[in-house]
């Protein structure tokens, strides 16, 4: 994948949203932004977290995967105080999906977004 998607806004620096390596995929940081660039960084955590995640499904279907196939995925969030606010967009997202998750609490993130996150996964058998 090394062209931008058109459900994704561009990468905002030299990487790509997600990188495979035989069956996994590995899915850079995504915060809230629109797929046409604009950002959501003054919505309300909860359309940040729904659109954070969208990118993630975006990402990981681009290259042959879904939120079903993430074994692993970080969450960076401003404050701890968000977790549960955080938790309860999460699981009605992911549905019955349970990866293994970290949520680590950061001072700040780019464009001052509230919540960030990145995922491993393992691609669908063709």
């Amino acid at each position: 994948m090394n062209t931008p998607l058109p459900t994704l806004a561009p990468p905002g620096g030299h990487y790509r949203h997600a990188v495979c390596h035989g069956d996994l995929v590995f899915v850079s940081g995504q915060l809230g932004a629109r797929p046409d660039g604009t950002h959501t960084a003054e919505l309300p955590f909860e359309d940040q977290v729904r659109q954070a995640l969208a990118n993630l499904r975006a990402a990981l279907a681009s290259s042959g995967a879904d939120l079903d196939s993430v074994v692993k995925l970080t969450a960076y969030i401003v404050d701890v105080a968000l977790w549960p606010r955080f938790n309860a967009v999460y699981a009605s997202v992911m549905g019955e999906a349970r990866p293994a998750r970290t949520v680590v609490p950061v001072p700040e993130l780019h464009y001052g977004y509230l919540v960030e996150l990145d995922a491993i996964a393992v691609r669908r058998a063709p």
